[in-house]
């Protein structure tokens, strides 16, 4: 049996109601708009949908608490096929709500922990070796210890390991789990979604390490074939195209690994960001669905044009006129391309413009 479709709005030629084929989201998809389009209202409607008619787990990378209150109805949608909150987990690193978005240093891969600590195998040889072969159990593990035991070794490497990590203030994170549940035990139950507020650290590394934390532990259980939408909201601060910082080398280097090889495994990407020229080639190359709000740059959409052949370059053309909220839908997910009037939330929306004050203060 053939899936109900997902509706999403409305076409603009005729307003007949256009759905996105649900199978199809085992493609990675591009979502597009530059500030003002509507780009985050209209992925919410399209994530909503996905909760409500489908069984797919979705994890978010929030980066502005665009998504922290999807478990709450919108006004008026309570007796309209709104997302069940029960099985949607929220984890946040703004303001004092809980639970907390954390993960573990121990359960980093060793080239991930050396990137925290800005070690270079071949520069930091020895402090790079010390962390090679470095064994902590998660359930044990305790900083003030492990330092301890570094400066106590006797060892020179041992030592200046401990004093990097004491320099750098690493382990005083507010991101990490410190005995407590981790992100990637939250993602461990399966729950229908997964959404990490990653605006409110204080350190603006921690952000990006909490994303890599997820990534690499999703591909380190590929095998297991459980599928998952990895849904990253301001992409370009996962996947530039060219990374400066060696967390963000190893980032991107995780994430153009699961757009090239990621699929068989259900591992499928929807990235969301302003232009295509701030994504990796690598991992733009890799789309096959397109969601294109108002675009004014001839250079985005001539991009657009080059990776997305399928689209009429007429209709890649519309998108400076597109009022807000109005989007071209191309590729696997809908028949034909379409010119779509997005239909409404069914939940709140977490982050919203600050207005303009008009009268004295």
């Amino acid at each position: 049996m053939i899936p109900a479709g997902l509706p999403i709005g409305t076409r603009l030629d005729d307003g007949s109601d256009v759905v996105l084929d649900p199978r199809k989201f085992n493609r990675h998809t591009f979502w597009c708009g530059q500030s003002g389009s509507g780009k985050t209202y209209a992925l919410g409607v399209v994530l909503e949908q996905l909760l409500a008619r489908t069984a797919l787990p979705l994890l978010v990378l929030d980066p502005n608490a665009d998504f922290t209150r999807i478990d709450e109805a919108a006004p008026g949608a309570e007796s309209a096929g709104a997302v069940d909150p029960s099985d949607l987990r929220i984890l946040h690193s703004t303001g004092p709500a809980a639970p907390r978005l954390q993960t573990r240093f121990v359960d980093l891969s060793v080239a991930a922990k050396a990137a925290v600590l800005q070690l270079d195998p071949i520069r930091d040889s020895e402090e790079f070796n010390v962390l090679l072969h470095s064994q902590q159990d998660a359930s044990t593990f305790d900083q003030d210890d492990f330092l301890a035991r570094l400066r106590a070794s006797g060892d020179a490497g041992q030592q200046r390991l401990a004093t990097r990590i004491e320099n750098l203030q690493v382990l005083d994170w507010e991101l990490w789990a410190r005995g407590g549940e981790s992100v990637t035990d939250v993602l461990d139950t399966r729950p229908r979604a997964t959404v990490m507020d990653l605006g409110g650290f204080s350190h603006p590394v921690e952000p990006k390490v909490a994303a890599l934390s997820v990534l690499e532990h999703l591909w380190r259980h590929r095998d297991e074939r459980r599928p998952v939408l990895i849904v990253i909201d301001e992409a370009h601060n996962i996947c530039p195209p060219d990374p400066t910082t060696a967390v963000e080398r190893a980032l991107v280097e995780q994430v153009i690994q699961i757009a090239a090889e990621g699929r068989k495994f259900g591992l499928w990407l929807l990235l969301s960001t302003q232009r295509p020229t701030k994504i990796h080639p690598n991992v733009l190359s890799q789309c096959d669905n397109l969601c294109l709000m108002r675009m004014n740059a001839p250079r985005d959409l001539a991009e657009l044009a080059d990776v997305f052949g399928f689209v009429p370059e007429d209709q890649l053309q519309r998108s400076p006129g597109f009022a807000q909220g109005q989007a071209l839908f191309a590729g696997g997910f809908i028949g034909a391309p379409s010119l779509v009037q997005m239909g409404a939330r069914l939940t709140r929306e977490g982050g919203s413009d600050v207005a303009v004050p008009l009268t004295g203060i």
